[in-house]
């Protein structure tokens, strides 16, 4: 009968291997928290745990980490601090699209009469405009649609090289692009929704004057009527510069999650 192997567990190396994978998780997990689609609250939260966990062993070879930096410690606490910082603003600068786009659409709905109409927004736990979830959901088609999933993920994980495990504190240069960021993207989801915005104030216009000249006219009889008919052909002829606004917003809330990270990262260096 063969001798049965005695098989040894080192404390120290599991210790280390989990230790590994500690940094890279809690970036990752920041990541999750924000970064659309899997960060939604239609997504378990086990089936999220289970993805960071995941995507944390992948992404922990790429994550080097000093060798006296230690959990326990003040410089352990701050960098821990400072990887779910780093995931988190990866992950909203293409969250906050998805916002404005609810914003945009939430801004038609108010001027054509349809503020009444809402609907409870699962990933958000509160009530929005029926066409701010139109917009939001046409915004998520377009970003799987250019893998936009894939170039975030590839973003998170070059950020692991550019901004390495206990570099120096996040500067208020990195703060400030994530906010004037979230400026812009709120400007352009407004542009996005200007044309038909604008085309529905001109129609609100025309019934005040046809009011005025005609008194005995019942507005609210024809003006609900005529202003929601008129937004929805607003919609569908402008339609076409809608998706590709959104096109355009998605492409830059991506290029500006890569810019982040390398500029950061020549901040640090």
């Amino acid at each position: 009968m063969a001798a049965v192997k005695e098989v040894s567990i080192d404390a120290a190396e599991i210790a280390a291997t989990l230790l590994r994978i500690w940094w890279p998780l809690l970036r990752v997990g920041g990541f999750v928290l924000a970064a659309p689609v899997i960060g939604s609250s239609l997504v378990p939260r086990s089936a999220r745990i289970a993805f960071s966990l995941a995507l944390g062993f992948i992404l922990a070879p790429l994550a080097p980490v000093p060798a006296d930096l230690s959990i326990f410690s003040g410089a352990g606490a701050l960098a821990s601090m400072n990887q779910v910082l780093i995931g988190l603003a990866i992950g909203m600068t293409v969250q906050l699209v998805f916002d404005a786009l609810a914003l945009a659409g939430q801004t038609v709905s108010m001027t054509m009469g349809l503020g009444y109409a809402t609907l409870v927004d699962p990933q958000r736990g509160a009530n929005t405009a029926v066409l701010g979830q139109m917009f939001t959901i046409l915004g998520m088609l377009v970003y799987l649609s250019v893998d936009g999933h894939l170039v975030l993920l590839g973003s998170l994980a070059r950020s692991f090289q550019t901004l390495p495990v206990g570099a120096a504190p996040l500067d208020r240069d990195f703060f400030g692009a994530v906010a004037g960021w979230g400026a812009r993207v709120f400007e352009s989801g407004l542009l996005i929704a200007l044309p038909a915005t604008v085309a529905l104030i001109i129609v609100n216009l025309a019934l005040g004057v046809v009011t005025r000249a005609a008194p005995q006219l019942n507005l609210f009889g024809i003006g609900f009527p005529i202003t929601m008919l008129a937004g929805f052909f607003a919609l569908i002829v402008g339609m076409d510069s809608i998706m590709t606004g959104m096109g355009h917003l998605i492409q830059d809330a991506l290029v500006m999650a890569s810019d982040l990270v390398s500029t950061s990262a020549a901040g640090v260096r």
